[in-house]
């Protein structure tokens, strides 16, 4: 039996993700035309309830507009349990062909009564430092 996803449920506002991300430029991929990224999320449940984090949505856009999707179980191999008032925190990472890109998604999390809800992650940027002075 699936369980019902629920649209603008209470609990979607009361979740708060920050992201901060970082230029990897000794990572390998650096060295085939290619840039390494690394993002920390950091998910704050400001609810009155426990939330598990279920699954994960991710739109990629590198500088020159291609589109890639990731979307699976959880992060970084985890469906975390957030209780009440605590954090989340993770890094992981992409790799662009472009200096510049973006990506933006949100996290299918669920209730106490197992009612799925989407935390929308804000876009935000991946970008080479210093690459325009």
């Amino acid at each position: 039996m699936t369980t019902p996803f629920v649209s603008g449920h209470e609990l979607s506002d009361k979740i708060n993700v920050s992201v901060n991300t970082q230029h990897l430029p000794e990572h390998a991929a650096n060295e085939a035309d290619k840039y390494a990224f690394a993002y920390e999320i950091t998910i704050a449940n400001n609810s009155h309830e426990s939330v598990q984090l279920i699954n994960r949505y991710w739109l990629i856009i590198d500088g020159n507009g291609k589109q890639s999707e990731v979307e699976g179980a959880g992060v970084i191999g985890q469906q975390p349990q957030i209780d009440s008032g605590n954090s989340f925190q993770y890094t992981s990472g992409a790799v662009l062909d472009t200096p510049v890109g973006s990506m933006q998604g949100f996290y299918e999390m669920q209730d106490k009564d197992g009612a799925l809800f989407r935390v929308p992650i804000d876009i935000f940027r991946l970008a080479v430092p210093h690459l325009i002075n």
